[in-house]
């Protein structure tokens, strides 16, 4: 079995990862199987949403410790067009115009927890638990959990889970803002699948644009923020999505987004 999964159902795209005998640590198939799929799915006009999660108990582990030994040989430099290569799938994970959603099915850890921090939104089952986990292998961090947590948790909270690498549960991770939802573990496939079907049937070109606007929130000057947003509105008056939504709301009905 390869170690990602590319699964379709009613408009969204689902990639498993799927080395559940190492609680899915993230292997070099299955990184380059993410820069492959990523881009590939941005581009589908059959993709309205896209879906991350963990095959068997649990979301993913990070970094493959039992691995760690064997790259001891690398120069350097090898080791940083490493991480950079890794760090491509962050990067596309913020930027691609589609929405991502994590389902975190369990353990998350290291750079596996920098991977649901990329994630649009996130739903946890009860039995998901994270950790930076760095500092227990001697590591600083990747896949850019620091940049991440910081914005989500704020810089205390960040720097305490990074420093001490506490494990913390769903509910607590609830109450700093890194999920989104927390539900029973049984019904956390047909929860997440639901929000995302709900996400691929709604306005797509909208919501690339709005995710555009978002991360630029994060990092750019208010001046250009609305430069931005006033852009991407004039783009979106121009699409059919619009008309429709402005139709069905005079003629009392729900509209029927086609994605463009």
């Amino acid at each position: 079995m390869p170690d990602l999964i590319e699964t379709m159902e009613d408009g969204v795209a689902v990639l498993t990862l799927n080395r559940p005998e190492r609680l899915n640590a993230l292997s070099s198939e299955m990184l380059s199987a993410l820069r492959d799929s990523l881009p590939r799915l941005a581009s589908d006009n059959a993709v309205g949403a896209i879906v991350i999660t963990g095959a068997g108990r649990g979301f993913t582990a990070g970094g493959d410790v039992k691995s760690m030994p064997n790259r001891v040989a690398q120069t350097f430099e090898q080791r940083l067009e490493s991480y950079r290569a890794m760090h491509v799938i962050p990067q596309l994970m913020r930027t691609l115009p589609k929405v991502i959603i994590g389902m975190i099915n369990g353990p998350t850890a290291g750079a596996g927890l920098g991977l649901a921090l990329a994630c649009d939104l996130r739903i946890a089952g009860r039995s998901a638990r994270f950790t930076t986990a760095f500092a227990n292998v001697g590591y600083s961090g990747d896949f850019g959990g620091s940049w991440l947590l910081t914005r989500l948790v704020g810089t205390a909270k960040a720097r305490e889970l990074y420093f001490l690498a506490d494990v913390i549960d769903a509910e607590q991770a609830s109450a700093l803002g890194i999920v989104n939802r927390v539900v029973d573990d049984a019904s956390l496939h047909d929860e997440t699948m639901a929000l995302a079907r709900r996400i691929a049937a709604g306005p797509r070109v909208a919501l690339g644009y709005m995710k555009r606007n978002l991360h630029a929130a994060e990092t750019e000057p208010f001046n250009v923020v609305l430069e931005m947003e006033g852009i991407h509105q004039a783009r979106c008056g121009q699409t059919d999505d619009h008309r429709e939504a402005v139709a069905a709301f005079a003629e009392k009905r729900k509209p029927q987004f086609k994605g463009r």
